[in-house]
Parts: structure tokens; sequence; C-alpha cells
């Protein structure tokens, strides 16, 4: 089993709230990420596929194909972008870097999974403390 990782970047703004609760209940759960007036990231995405490697090509997945569903996919839809106003992907979802995280999955999976390879992680580097790593719904037996 192979394991290929392409890494993207993209920059953009949200706020993580609550739309129910007053500005105050947001700041207290949210903190400064609440901001009425948003803030930005300038996030780093790694998506892992996993597969055997073809004996016809040599490798797992041609990144070029991997590079452009990510690109098409995601990138272009999100990068220099209101995360809460302007994702279609993201919306009615609370923007957090886990939510984030579990829609790109959403998003990229049916385009990945195919020829014997599979999603196998997206992970967001919100800052240079701060990560996520989603691995996909499991079912409550495999745990």
């Amino acid at each position: 089993m192979i394991y290929l990782t392409r890494r993207e970047r993209f920059s953009a703004a949200h706020r993580m709230y609550r739309p129910d609760w007053p500005d105050d209940r947001n700041l207290e759960v949210f903190g400064k990420c609440s901001n009425p007036n948003w803030h930005g990231h300038n996030y780093v995405l790694y998506v892992t596929v996993r597969g055997d490697i073809s004996e016809e090509e040599g490798f797992v997945m041609n990144l070029n194909i991997l590079k452009k569903i990510i690109q098409d996919r995601i990138i272009k839809k999100i990068d220099h972008k209101n995360i809460n106003l302007e994702v279609g992907f993201m919306k009615g979802k609370i923007a957090t870097t886990e939510n984030l995280s579990v829609a790109i999955w959403n998003e990229l999976k049916p385009f990945v999974e195919k020829d014997g390879v599979y999603l196998h992680c997206v992970k967001i580097e919100e800052t240079e403390n701060n990560s996520i790593e989603y691995y996909g719904q499991k079912d409550r037996d495999d745990q």
C-alpha cells in the first residue's frame, strides 16, 4: 500500500459563529474567531490518497490528475473567498477547520476514488500551530 500526498495552499476569510446566538455567546465559545468583521488565514491543504502501484504506470495516481481535481473542486472555489458567504460546499456549516476538512473530503472523494485509489486523509493547517486531519467517516463497529 502506497500513500501519496499533494500539498496545496489557499487564503480565505471566515467567522466562527452561530447565527442563532448573540455576539456575546459567540465570543464566549469561539473567542476572537467570532469577530463580526471576519478574519483570515493562509491555509495549507494536504490531500493523501492510497492504493497499490500500477504495474503499467508505476504510480498510485497521476499527480497531474490529483492536482487538477484539487484545484477544480476546492482551490478555485475557496481561494481568496469568504468561507461563510462564498463557498457553496460550506453553506449552512460553522466555518471551523474541522467542518472544512469534512466538507473538502466530501467534495474530493467521488472524483479521487477510482481504479483502486482511495482518499486516505485530508489535512488542513490553519496556522503553524493548529492543524486538523480527517480520515473519513468510520462505522461505529470500526472504532
